[in-house]
């Protein structure tokens, strides 16, 4: 009795599978990259941060998404008592994926030498002067020509850790946006890359067949060493 009741029971679950509905066969992509860049700021160590994807410690996410409908805010966390969000520097950068090719993901840094403070942009946001021109166009952006913000007079653009990585949009089915924080306890200095060729600072954003799984970051120098707590990676489904 105990067999015909699993083969019963197995039958009506093969016959629901069956006929559930499932996704629509040649369905497209979603239409949009939601680049969500969430910064933080510590008052006391002048310390700011930014983030464009989860990690292991959930008070400091940011929202970045493929999606049918462009986000108008970033979905960033709440911080955790001493690092606090910055609504003026956080903003959510909506592409077009299907207008282009190729996405030109471009990072701008920023450095204070009165604070010893570098923090990085991924996109726009209320404060232009800090902007970061990422994009999607059948063009590939010259990789040392980074559209920047000229900062603010106390924080500068570094030319030599700006720069833009042209990711094909049809050579894989993930986009996976790589996150490496790096921190220096001698300077109380946070700071966050998304790309790079393999150097110091790298973090290893790319285009693929597979999701990544994990973040793949340099080892940074000079005393900045990478922080595996706040670096993750987003892999975005392309098709």
């Amino acid at each position: 009795m105990r067999t015909r009741k699993w083969l019963l029971a197995a039958v009506v679950g093969l016959t629901a599978w069956a006929f559930a509905p499932g996704p629509a066969a040649g369905a497209a992509p979603a239409r949009y990259l939601n680049l969500q860049q969430c910064m933080y700021y510590w008052g006391p160590a002048a310390d700011h941060f930014t983030t464009v994807t989860p990690s292991s410690d959930g008070r400091f996410k940011a929202g970045t998404n493929v999606s049918d409908t462009k986000d108008t805010a970033p979905a960033c966390g709440a911080g955790d008592g001493n690092f606090a969000p910055v609504p003026i520097l956080s903003g959510v950068t909506a592409l077009d994926l299907r207008s282009g090719r190729y996405l030109n993901l471009q990072q701008c840094t920023y450095f204070s030498p009165s604070a010893f403070d570098y923090f990085t942009t991924v996109g726009g946001s209320q404060d232009n002067r800090f902007k970061a021109g990422t994009n999607v166009s059948d063009t590939q952006d010259p990789p040392n020509d980074a559209v920047c913000g000229s900062g603010d007079g106390n924080y500068v653009l570094v030319p030599s850790e700006s720069y833009t990585r042209s990711l094909d949009l049809t050579s894989g089915k993930f986009l996976n946006v790589h996150q490496c924080l790096f921190y220096s306890a001698e300077h109380t200095d946070h700071d966050t890359k998304y790309l790079g060729g393999g150097g110091s600072y790298s973090a290893g954003s790319n285009v693929s067949g597979t999701a990544d799984t994990a973040p793949v970051c340099g080892p940074g120098a000079a005393g900045y060493d990478p922080i595996p707590l706040l670096s993750g990676v987003r892999a975005l489904p392309l098709s």
